[in-house]
């Protein structure tokens, strides 16, 4: 059930997206049982990050954002060594893997377009826009590009440096774990030109991914925010910018695992997310394990139910 109740010890936090005061507290997390879930589901020691904090709260805003306060964010270290773990980006940069996200997105980029892409991975979304000049940055991985195009450089830092200067820039599953939202996304749109394109991709609540129990990549240190469409219009909105479409997309071979975990978990989540229940740690369990065993032997349904959003945004020229 909700936390309803309004504590002493902590006041009520602004919306990360608009600031205005959030509406109820959806549940309370405590660190070491995060930091104990990390430990067995993800392999990754989360304490040093989590710890300092002692209580999650996870809150839901006007917009029907739901965010965690404290944002605490992952550092590099905890990055290299979960993606590391799950090989995220090599999937994520597979040949079998075609991004229904990216497919969309390329239909916002004009021929010929000033392409700036935050949080690229490998770059995987050059291939679905040939004809753009395309520019990434990456920490992680500017090193591993061999055209030079992926740079090792923070969005505000480019901001900064280069200014208003591409006709598109897009930023897919990043803004999801930056404990600032409205300052990346403010960083991202100041790198477009009046009239240009803003493109963010997150992943959906409610969906799928949220109905996973005890599903810690959708906790701190990773994701931190939880999206809806209002949300994500809010957001363009107070950018200065105008929302002209958000996207639901489907799942493809980049989630399909989650689409598998979700369609056979015995427990499914509405209103509680994590708890410390042995039965919640089975269901878990059970989901992965079954779910993995599907995605190997199954293709995934050409029909999924949406788990991600992309926004599509039009900076006021």
């Amino acid at each position: 059930m909700a936390d309803s109740a309004q504590t002493a010890d902590r006041s009520i936090p602004p919306c990360p997206i608009t600031g205005a005061p959030a509406l109820r507290c959806v549940e309370r997390l405590d660190a070491a049982f995060l930091t104990l879930l990390w430990h067995y589901s993800g392999r990754v020691d989360v304490g040093p990050l989590l710890r300092p904090a002692g209580t999650f709260r996870l809150w839901e805003s006007p917009t029907g954002l739901i965010f965690f306060d404290p944002p605490v964010a992952g550092d590099a270290a905890f990055y290299r060594a979960f993606y590391g773990r799950i090989a995220a980006h090599d999937k994520l940069a597979g040949p079998e893997t075609e991004r229904l996200e990216f497919r969309q997105a390329a239909a916002h980029v004009p021929s010929g377009a000033r392409v700036l892409d935050v949080g690229c991975g490998h770059g995987g979304f050059r291939a679905y826009v040939p004809d753009a000049t395309y520019t990434g940055l990456d920490p992680n991985f500017s090193a591993e590009d061999p055209t030079g195009a992926i740079l090792d450089e923070t969005v505000e830092a480019h901001a900064a440096r280069v200014g208003p200067v591409y006709d598109v820039a897009c930023a897919f599953q990043v803004i999801e774990h930056v404990a600032d939202p409205l300052g990346f996304a403010t960083a991202l749109a100041a790198c477009v030109k009046p009239g240009g394109v803003v493109l963010i991709g997150t992943p959906l609540w409610p969906s799928p991914n949220t109905t996973i129990p005890n599903f810690v990549i959708n906790a701190p240190p990773h994701h931190l925010t939880w999206w809806t469409p209002t949300a994500l219009e809010a957001l363009a909105t107070t950018l200065g910018c105008t929302p002209e479409a958000v996207h639901a997309i489907g799942m493809d071979r980049h989630d399909s695992l989650i689409h598998w975990m979700a369609k056979v978990s015995p427990v499914r989540c509405r209103d509680r997310f994590f708890r410390r229940t042995w039965s919640w740690a089975a269901a878990l369990a059970f989901a992965y394990g079954v779910g993995a065993v599907l995605d190997r032997v199954l293709p995934v349904p050409k029909r999924t139910r949406p788990n991600a959003l992309l926004l599509a945004a039009r900076k006021a020229a």
